[in-house]
């Protein structure tokens, strides 16, 4: 396999000798005339190519290589115009004649074609493979030269440009990320808002519907569901009597007794006005009379010295297990009639159905 990077490094030294022998003075022809096209040969580059390369004659369509395809060669246009097809970033390309392309892949070695070359038109190519081009550089080494630091060149800007477009997308997909990010935590808290009571923080009629809809996934097959609606004694008077803000305070302070009895995967909940409603899992009937009677002894030691000195709370709560054949529906009737059994017995109390 010729080594065409220890062949550039024997250009570059040709170049050097040759340089002293002429008294460093180029030729004016192998020097690139300004305002060249990138890929655009100079006379005696073309005729040097053109010398050593296989002419091959394309009709239009046909393709060159193919995007994937590996090869060694570069190929330069003698007349006609080759369309190169790229995918990702890089756009599309149209050379023609004098100019040339694949040099990629006769720099690096074996190299997967990056892109498609097809034939605009009928176009007429010549073929140089990695012997025709150590020859070459054999022959002319400062022509050669000359025709390699240009393309490095070139290749090096394509690929800055390239990075910097990367650079420019993932920018723009970064501030997108972030955008969703927002977006996402937005709906998350209008989702909360929606969900959620506003004075007491917990959840609300809808929040409680969304729960029950997938409380099967997060269901302790080995406990059973229990539920315990809490309603607050003679709250109607204590709105009359201190005013609807201190009202709103006892609802919060009641709020956050129901709140410090749940367990983690409970719900307590705010149903509306002066009720509220806590659904857990319970081991049995036991447990969840001891989180009744947890939440009344509670409320019993509620004291609002700042706003009502000499007002005592108390609450009503009836409750019992739910069928798991049950609905919602039922669950609340049957916790409803318990409830009423301590309202009708004075309140201030808890029953638990069997």
């Amino acid at each position: 396999m010729i080594d065409l990077w220890h062949g550039r490094g024997a250009v570059v030294s040709s170049v050097q000798s040759q340089r002293v022998a002429e008294g460093s003075a180029d030729s004016s022809e192998n020097v690139p005339a300004m305002g060249r096209l990138p890929r655009q040969l100079s006379a005696r580059e073309m005729e040097l190519f053109a010398g050593v390369g296989q002419r091959i004659e394309l009709d239009a369509g046909r393709a060159v290589f193919r995007r994937g395809e590996f090869g060694r060669s570069l190929f330069v246009i003698e007349s006609g115009r080759i369309l190169l097809e790229f995918a990702g970033d890089l756009p599309d390309k149209l050379v023609g004649p004098g100019e040339y392309f694949g040099e990629l892949a006769l720099f690096v070695g074996q190299h997967a074609r990056s892109g498609s070359a097809l034939a605009a038109e009928p176009s007429v190519v010549y073929l140089i493979d990695p012997e025709a081009f150590e020859g070459l550089m054999r022959r002319d080494p400062l022509a050669i030269a000359q025709f390699m630091l240009r393309s490095f060149t070139y290749l090096v800007a394509s690929e800055q440009q390239l990075i910097a477009n990367y650079k420019r997308r993932n920018e723009d997909l970064m501030q997108t990320l972030d955008s969703l990010r927002q977006t996402r935590d937005q709906l998350q808290l209008a989702r909360r808002q929606v969900c959620t009571d506003d004075l007491t923080g917990l959840c609300n009629r809808r929040g409680l519907y969304q729960y029950l809809e997938g409380a099967a996934e997060i269901r302790d097959r080995r406990r059973h569901i229990g539920l315990l609606l809490i309603d607050i004694d003679h709250f109607k008077q204590i709105n009359d009597q201190y005013g609807h803000l201190v009202g709103d305070e006892v609802l919060h302070a009641i709020g956050a007794e129901i709140q410090d009895a749940a367990g983690v995967t409970d719900l307590p909940c705010r149903l509306g006005g002066d009720e509220f409603a806590l659904l857990t899992q319970v081991q049995d009937q036991q447990e969840l009379t001891e989180r009744a009677l947890r939440i009344t002894e509670g409320v019993r030691q509620l004291r609002f010295p700042q706003t009502a000195a000499q007002l005592v709370v108390s609450v009503s709560i009836g409750g019992g297990l739910c069928r798991d054949d049950g609905e919602w529906s039922v669950w609340y009737s049957e916790a409803d009639c318990a409830l009423y059994h301590v309202k009708g017995s004075g309140g201030d109390g808890a029953h638990v159905m069997s």
